[in-house]
């Protein structure tokens, strides 16, 4: 079965993916950063033992494991596919994960919070992401009560996300805004509508692949629906801002866009050995060629699939042995020659 990244979905344009996320927590225990470890692995057991069938709810396949037996290099490959995040990597605790075959849906035990709800899809869908986050809020809040208070809402580890306990994720490609001198001015104004917006793989002019997370601030005083509104809203727009400075460049010089397409294809395509850093930004120029109809494969090419393929520790995952800096760049080159499709 495909991930949820290696589905190609046509006319998204520079929307690359979605992400619903909830926090919420079982009100018979203490928030995670108080619970004893006997209490932490009693909870997260009953919560594993408790919501076994969720698939049967659902329709997906769930593998569900405790964070101490999988490995540090699987636990980072997750983090790198957005499956987890940087806490989960760093708390020694007990905690589990359940994960659908496909990654669009998991569940986190014990990290933050008791429990976190994640979907994620390719692509503009936040409110049918939301609603499929919301049936597996329910199944679990059917079985566990949650820590709820009817003025403040869901309770949490963290009071930046009490009261829907929910953020909404859309990540965007902007490889020409970004270049603009205004570039921060618009992100810095972004904050004023509720939303903020980061590099998601470094900052400024280190976000190598000029790929952006943008995401609700708050969680109170608006509906789950009004949130993802304005995230789909705020990414929209900036989707509309990187076509239209796109566009321009197209028009006035369409012959170096092209140039610059073909010869980041031909790196990919034939390079012996890729640093992090290049791969990233021949990606992101390659991805910005397809988009705009200026090269063609011979078949449906996520590039986002292979900006995740190449970074290091799922790249590592298909070496027997562990590899170390030079041998790394060997394999990101020799792993995109494979993975690249041919052109038209």
């Amino acid at each position: 079965m495909l991930k949820w990244f290696e589905c190609e979905e046509e006319n998204r344009q520079n929307i690359i993916s979605s992400k619903i996320r909830l926090a919420r927590n079982w009100n018979e225990y203490v928030f995670p950063s108080r619970l004893s470890s006997e209490d932490a692995s009693q909870m997260v057991k009953r919560l594993c033992d408790g919501l076994e069938d969720l698939g049967e709810k659902d329709g997906r396949v769930y593998e569900t494991a405790y964070i101490s037996e999988l490995s540090e290099l699987d636990l980072r490959a997750l983090k790198e596919r957005r499956v987890l995040n940087a806490s989960v990597l760093e708390r020694k605790a007990p905690m589990a994960i359940m994960v659908s075959q496909k990654e669009d849906v998991s569940l986190v035990f014990n990290a933050t919070d008791h429990i976190r709800i994640q979907a994620l899809s390719t692509g503009l869908h936040l409110h049918q992401l939301l609603k499929t986050a919301n049936e597996v809020d329910d199944f679990i809040n059917a079985r566990f009560s949650y820590a709820f208070d009817d003025k403040y809402g869901y309770l949490t580890s963290f009071p930046t996300n009490m009261g829907t306990g929910m953020r909404a994720a859309v990540m965007v490609h902007l490889p020409s805004l970004s270049l603009g001198k205004k570039f921060s001015t618009i992100l810095s104004n972004m904050g004023r509508f509720g939303v903020s917006i980061r590099g998601a793989y470094g900052e400024g002019r280190e976000n190598y692949g000029a790929i952006y997370e943008v995401t609700n601030q708050k969680t109170m005083g608006q509906t789950e629906k009004e949130l993802a509104d304005l995230v789909g809203k705020v990414a929209q727009q900036l989707n509309d801002q990187e076509n239209q400075v796109r566009g321009m460049t197209l028009k006035n010089h369409r012959l170096e866009r092209e140039d610059e397409i073909y010869k980041s294809y031909g790196v990919l395509k034939y390079a012996r050995r890729l640093a992090m850093k290049e791969a990233m930004t021949y990606l992101s120029q390659l991805m910005a060629g397809i988009s705009d109809g200026l090269i063609q494969t011979s078949e449906p090419c996520s590039v986002y699939r292979l900006m995740l393929g190449i970074q290091t520790a799922n790249l590592q995952k298909l070496s027997d042995r562990p590899l170390g800096k030079e041998e790394l760049d060997e394999a990101r080159a020799k792993y995109l020659r494979e993975e690249l499709p041919d052109l038209l």
